[in-house]
């Protein structure tokens, strides 16, 4: 996997709305985050598109008057990495204790349990 920059919570907010649409102009991202969440400001959007690009996670094309933006990252590539380096902050990298805390408190529904059984099945032994 390439370098991937880390983002902020905010910033995960605003890549998901350019993964669902890309590519996107900013006030397509704007209009779906205040549609969601009216405490988002366009101002405040358009500052974390900055970020993006800067970070190299975003990249973007001047039509006109408006910018469309479309990600350098694709979403399992940082779904994975943010996977990983919240493995390791909070379980030191140990996925039995993860799996054991998310079922002792009922945050795996019975659904989950069957689908990751199948997932488990499939890998076989390592």
């Amino acid at each position: 996997m390439k370098n991937i920059p880390k983002i902020s919570e905010a910033e995960w907010e605003v890549m998901k709305v350019v993964w669902a649409a890309e590519p996107c102009s900013a006030n397509d991202v704007i209009s779906v985050l205040v549609r969601t969440d009216p405490a988002w400001h366009p101002k405040t959007i358009k500052t974390f598109l900055g970020r993006l690009v800067a970070k190299k996670v975003l990249d973007f094309r001047k039509e006109g008057r408006a910018y469309r933006y479309r990600s350098l990252v694709s979403q399992a590539d940082c779904t994975t990495l943010a996977s990983e380096r919240f493995l390791e902050r909070v379980f030191d990298g140990a996925m039995q204790p993860m799996l054991a805390h998310f079922v002792e408190n009922g945050r795996i529904s019975t659904q989950e349990i069957r689908e990751l059984k199948r997932l488990l099945e499939e890998q076989g032994p390592p």
